[in-house]
């Protein structure tokens, strides 16, 4: 028999089995519903199996993109190893959109238009203050005011490439294929099909937005195309099951399902704390889902970074046996 799971503005109830999940289901018909042979979380008064009707024999199909809105369709490759980027092939009249200083080359065909807020078709339709909140919710991330969009107003085939701003990987997804929907790190979104929508994502538990550190403002990417999200180091992607938890560190956490549920915890006792190197929080990530994770966060390479620079210019002389006396004698430092 098949075990069910529940969810309600972000908190997920279950398992149960089949006599409890119809009494659940004519309690709470606004809900969302998840058993094992489905792709994604449903509404749960679209499934026949809880709305009286024929139960379902194979898994149902993707839901409907959340943007309602049909993005451009691009074809793409991506260059590299440890120091990517992507390249975009676009049709007349087909449109990339990116965030501002990320372009590495186009074709001379390719116009460039920056945009007030993420360049999607609902800002773009809509009026002035559609545009405004659009742009707002860019700004609360950390984000420029303004996206560029890269538009192949020529014949034939065109290409347009973006560069990740630091080391790392790549990742194509398909918010068609992710059921609409997508939450990342608020600076890991590097460029996507024109037509998706990048907006905020807040963390609802109080202490997950007071302790969440990288965590707590993710961006949402909305929208049935193509998007490039960026992450340092190298890429591990889990698919956790229905309970299925996982402890990461807040910075680790690259990108997420929206049926995951994200939630902080602390790290241990008093000793793990203040020794152990690894933050006092770090992110309790619950299925069902998928998730993806970053081995080497910009914030961490930043802090080594850093912590290696000289505080008076020069070099920390690691390798010498004079320490700072070598640096005087070398040179690299003045009074």
């Amino acid at each position: 028999m098949s075990q069910w799971y529940f969810s309600y503005d972000g908190k997920q109830f279950g398992p149960m089995d089949q006599n409890q999940v119809m009494g659940e289901a004519k309690s709470h018909p606004g809900g969302l519903a998840w058993r094992e042979g489905f792709t994604d979380w449903l509404p749960v008064d679209s499934i026949p199996e809880l709305s009286g009707g024929v139960p379902a024999s194979a898994a149902p199909a993707t839901p409907t993109p959340a943007s309602g809105s049909a993005s451009d369709v691009i074809d793409f490759k991506v260059f590299g190893e440890d120091m990517q980027f992507v390249e975009v092939e676009l049709d007349p009249g087909e449109s990339a959109v990116a965030e501002a200083g990320t372009m590495m080359y186009k074709g001379a065909t390719v116009q460039m238009h920056t945009v007030f807020g993420d360049g999607s078709q609902q800002q773009q339709a809509g009026g002035f203050l559609d545009k405004l909140v659009g742009a707002g919710k860019r700004l609360i991330t950390g984000e420029s005011l303004f996206m560029t969009v890269f538009t192949h107003e020529g014949q034939g085939k065109a290409h347009a490439a973006f560069a990740a701003p630091y080391p790392g990987t790549i990742i194509p997804l398909s918010l068609r294929e992710l059921g609409g929907t997508l939450i990342c790190q608020k600076d890991a979104f590097l460029c996507a099909a024109k037509g998706v929508s990048i907006g905020i994502h807040f963390q609802k538990k109080i202490l997950t937005g007071l302790f969440g550190g990288e965590g707590f403002i993710m961006q949402k990417l909305e929208g049935d195309g193509m998007v490039f999200v960026h992450a340092g180091g190298t890429i591990v992607k889990r698919t956790l099951g229905p309970g299925e938890q996982l402890h990461v560190d807040t910075g680790c956490v690259v990108a997420i399902e929206p049926t995951v549920e994200f939630d902080i915890q602390q790290v241990g006792g008093i000793k793990s704390m203040f020794f152990g190197g690894e933050g006092v929080f770090f992110a309790s990530l619950r299925g069902p889902g998928k998730v993806w994770m970053q081995s080497l966060p910009f914030s961490r390479l930043a802090g080594r970074m850093l912590s290696a620079a000289p505080q008076k210019g020069g070099s920390r002389g690691e390798g010498s046996i004079l320490g700072g006396l070598g640096g005087l004698l070398d040179g690299d430092n003045s009074f």
